[in-house]
This record gives structure tokens, sequence and C-alpha cells, in this order.
């Protein structure tokens, strides 16, 4: 069996960190944008749609990969060699500042906590052990709070950001990290949800989740990617899907700029607070 021309191989596209339902009309608008900026700029094997089922982990590393979004965490501890930055979003959702985002630290509505340190020997929940906002961020807040490297009374691993907050609202939970632009959509779209938690305190800042291709994308693919972002960014016609995804545009910032992610890891080691617990 011949198998086509790498040119001819049709590659995969997926922007699954903020794919909820509600936002699947918007996200299929952007794409079809800059899938068609793509073609014009004359590349081959452009998906005509987004992928939506797998695992995004899977995507990252997979050689076709054309495009995706990751979190900051897996960019800096696993992902070094297997893609390229293309370009960092910059969103309008409260804890955003131009291209850098934080995450929030919820608990019950319900709650009467005032401060992070009265949630001593709480019940933690994360969305999983390699997301930046959900366990890196938070490790590093209640860092200097921990005892013999420990602070809370029991850590769980919910598997999404939405379990968690669901978690923290039906009180099987006592906290959470959510990044801020998965609070801000949620509280839009699942108010009764949100409303059923609040933010307690909020954590240092790092760039938003980035856009990634293949590391064996080709220097010229890039450029076209990151001219079809801005073209999609600054297009009238996708004015309403940019408000639906609070997208405000894209940047090409510097490789070190992702330090800021692995810093907080070495502020939460350097505290004797390594592990989340």
């Amino acid at each position: 069996m011949t198998m086509a021309p790498a040119s001819r191989i049709r590659r995969r596209a997926s922007l699954p960190m903020y794919d909820f339902p509600e936002l699947r009309p918007a996200h299929a608008a952007l794409w079809s944008a800059i899938a068609e900026n793509l073609a014009q700029a004359g590349l081959d094997g452009i998906p005509d749609l987004l992928t939506f089922d797998g695992e995004p982990a899977d995507l990252w590393q997979a050689p076709d990969l054309l495009l995706s979004q990751t979190c900051g965490l897996p960019l800096v501890t696993s992902l070094g060699n297997t893609v390229k930055v293309v370009a960092t979003p910059r969103y309008s959702a409260p804890g955003c500042s131009g291209s850098r985002h934080r995450g929030f630290i919820v608990i019950s509505a319900a709650s009467t906590a005032q401060r992070l340190v009265e949630l001593r020997n709480s019940r933690c929940v994360i969305n999983g052990w390699d997301s930046n906002t959900g366990m890196n961020m938070l490790r590093a807040a209640v860092a200097p709070l921990s005892r013999d490297g420990r602070f809370f009374g029991s850590v769980t691993v919910s598997g999404s950001h939405l379990a968690s907050l669901q978690a923290v609202a039906d009180g099987t939970a006592d906290i959470a990290a959510i990044d801020c632009i998965t609070y801000a959509h949620l509280s839009r779209h699942r108010p009764e949800l949100a409303g059923g938690t609040r933010v307690l305190a909020v954590t240092a800042a790092t760039p938003c989740l980035p856009l990634v291709t293949a590391a064996s994308t080709d220097d010229d693919t890039l450029a076209a990617l990151r001219t079809a972002l801005q073209a999609a960014a600054a297009a009238p016609e996708l004015a309403e899907a940019r408000a639906d995804l609070l997208l405000e545009g894209f940047e090409t910032l510097p490789d070190r700029a992702y330090r800021a992610v692995s810093g907080l890891a070495n502020q939460a080691v350097a505290a004797g607070y390594p592990a989340l617990a």
C-alpha cells in the first residue's frame, strides 16, 4: 500500500481546553476562518472540522497535529520536545491581564471561610496532577501555609475543572482552583453551578494556555498558522464568536515566558511543599 505524500495527509486540529457544548459553535466558526486562511496560504492537509473526541494529551503528542491548545504545565514538563508554541491567546475574563491568567481558588458559597489558611485539613479536589491552574498554581498558593509538607486533609482528582467546581458546589469537596477563564464561561452559561461557589483567593499569574503545533511543523506552516490566527482575531464577521469565547487576540511570546509555570513549582519546593498534599 502506497502512502500519500506527507503534504497530502490530512492533519488534525482541536481546541479542547474550553470545550463546553455551549461554546462549540463559536469554536467551529473560529476554526473555519483559520482553515480558510491556511488554504489561501497554500497549505495542504487542513482539516475541515475540529477534533472533539479522544484524549487531548494523545493529540498533543501526535506527529500529525496541526493546531491544538494545551496546558502550561505539560508544556514545560513533558511536551517540550513534542510541540512548538504557535501563539498565546488573550482573554477578557476576570483574572486575566493581557496574555496572562490566574486560578480562582473557590469554596462553597455557604462557607464562612475568609482566608486561605482556614482551609487547612480541608478536602481539596483538582482536575488533574498535570494542571497548571488546578494543581500547580494552587500548590504555590498554599505552600507558605503548609506544615511538614502538608496542608490539606485530602486531595482527590475529578478529571476536569467542571467536575471540580461541581464537587465544591455539591459539598463533596471544600476547595478547588479553577482556571479563571473556565470560571467565567461557567458563570455565564451555568450560573446556578457557579453560584454555588465563591472565589476565596486568586493565584499568581502565568501565560494563558498556549496554542501548539507538532514539533515537526516547518517554519512556513508555523508562520501561516500565526498569520491565520491574527486574521481571525481581527475579522469583523467573527466578533460574535470571539465574544462568546472571551477571546481578545493572540500574542507570540518568547519561550522563556512559560518559565513562570515552572517557577511556581520551584517556589513550592523551596517552601518544603513539593507535592500538593
